[in-house]
């Protein structure tokens, strides 16, 4: 039964972040204290954001063909923000402006790295259940694990999507990566070849070993399309805590 209303994810932010060493607590309090809400979520037509964390041993699960995709930096706390569909260019000129305003009155955070901040366009999703959960409710639920996964085609077919029948993995979103404004306040290596590139989210609630290993056999699967440039698991943070900041 598809009921709903005109909630439709369109486009979204995804911020990759290191903080710097002796600094991970002061950036989890700023970042979700202030940050979070004045640099994302009081803009115009974002309807949804989430905060995840790589620990030590989520990042010794990475896998893929570029394990250096987005330079030296490890890339340990990761933000998303849902963006309403047909909204992009308005909530991201609202979001350029507002960082800028941000970084001139003293409210940004220095100890830390950008290692992959980036626009996304939404393409499509393959879902496990017949009912299941809509992507426009995917950062709400909280699952267990969230696995990141890029892929890179071969030639013009992008490989197809995953067949989760069966499988722990619940939803996977996949899409597409925009160009960042040129403008933007960014000192982080980018993405080359993105025409021939997807990011693709895995949203499970089930332990990360158990949905990695779905990403490794969908990311054998695809061989003759494309290939498995990078994936790794992060696990939500808990809000009002500094859980897990110890461990990165």
């Amino acid at each position: 039964m598809d009921v709903g209303g005109e909630i439709r994810l369109g486009s979204y932010l995804f911020t990759l972040i290191e903080p710097h060493p002796g600094h991970e607590v002061a950036y989890n309090r700023w970042y979700e204290r202030d940050h979070f809400y004045a640099g994302c979520m009081i803009g115009p037509w974002l309807f949804s954001g989430g905060r995840f964390v790589a620990t030590r041993d989520l990042k010794a699960m990475r896998i893929g063909d570029e394990p250096d995709l987005f330079g030296d930096q490890p890339g340990s706390t990761l933000s998303i923000y849902w963006v309403l569909d047909g909204k992009m260019e308005e909530h991201f000129d609202w979001g350029s402006r507002q960082v800028r305003w941000l970084h001139d009155n003293g409210r940004m955070f220095e100890h830390r790295e950008h290692v992959h901040t980036n626009l996304y366009s939404h393409r499509s999703t393959a879902e496990r259940d017949a009912d299941g959960m809509p992507v426009e409710l995917a950062l709400e639920h909280r699952f267990q694990t969230l696995v990141c996964a890029w892929i890179e085609r071969h030639d013009k077919e992008w490989p197809p999507d995953p067949d989760l029948a069966g499988g722990v993995v619940e939803l996977v979103e996949r899409s597409h990566p925009m160009p960042m404004p040129e403008d933007a306040p960014l000192d982080q290596k980018r993405l080359e070849n993105t025409r021939n590139r997807q990011l693709t989210l895995w949203f499970a609630d089930a332990p990360a070993e158990d949905v990695m290993a779905q990403v490794q056999a969908w990311a054998d699967s695809i061989g003759d399309t494309g290939r498995l440039l990078w994936a790794g698991p992060f696990t939500p943070t808990i809000p009002g805590r500094d859980t897990y900041m110890d461990q990165l």
